[in-house]
């Protein structure tokens, strides 16, 4: 099996910059999620309902999330980012009929960055048209948006927010997401 390289791979540096804290900590901690396993499953709109019960089976959850929604399940998680689409992140999809829909592994096709940290929603406000405050877009939400004219998806998971890139878009958005970061003190991990 061939070995995946980040996208960002040679302009990954660890380490603090920009404005920190007094006691040194950062306000925004950037992290390159590497090797991610990520498929795109898609019904038709006659099969909505059987593909549905396929994605919770295949993640191990009770139902298929609904729109904008994040299902986690007992070996996957259920990501909502279409009405007629889910992403199954951390597991691969079982084979779907043809008549009732598709699926694609897309694992190689998108860098995920977990965004955290005190300052993480400021930050992501200055490069996404999205409210994320906790009322509107609460653990779990997903939205398909864009930042600098690339649809980017972003999932506010347990551990964060994760920001799914296409992969030939990352390094440039990286940058940008890096130099913008210093403004409220950046750490990389």
């Amino acid at each position: 099996m061939v070995d995946r390289i980040s996208a960002l791979a040679d302009h990954y540096h660890q380490g603090k910059s920009g404005i920190l804290g007094e006691d040194g900590t950062a306000g925004v901690i950037l992290e390159d999620i590497k090797a991610i396993t990520l498929y795109q499953v898609t019904a038709w709109p006659d099969s909505i309902e059987a593909v549905a019960g396929q994605v919770a089976s295949t993640v191990g959850c009770q139902q298929a999330p609904g729109p904008c929604v994040a299902e986690v399940g007992e070996q996957g998680v259920a990501l909502r980012i279409e009405p007629l689409k889910w992403w199954l992140y951390g597991v691969a999809a079982n084979v779907i009929d043809a008549e009732q829909g598709s699926m694609l592994d897309i694992s190689h096709s998108r860098t995920q960055i977990r965004i955290t940290g005190p300052e993480a929603i400021s930050f992501l406000n200055r490069h996404l048209s999205l409210d994320l405050r906790e009322q509107s877009f609460p653990v779990g939400s997903v939205a398909s948006t864009a930042t600098h004219h690339v649809g980017v998806t972003l999932w506010y998971s347990d551990k964060g927010y994760e920001l799914f890139i296409p992969r030939g878009f990352a390094l440039s958005l990286w940058e940008g997401l890096v130099e913008s970061a210093t403004q409220f003190g950046l750490e990389v991990v």
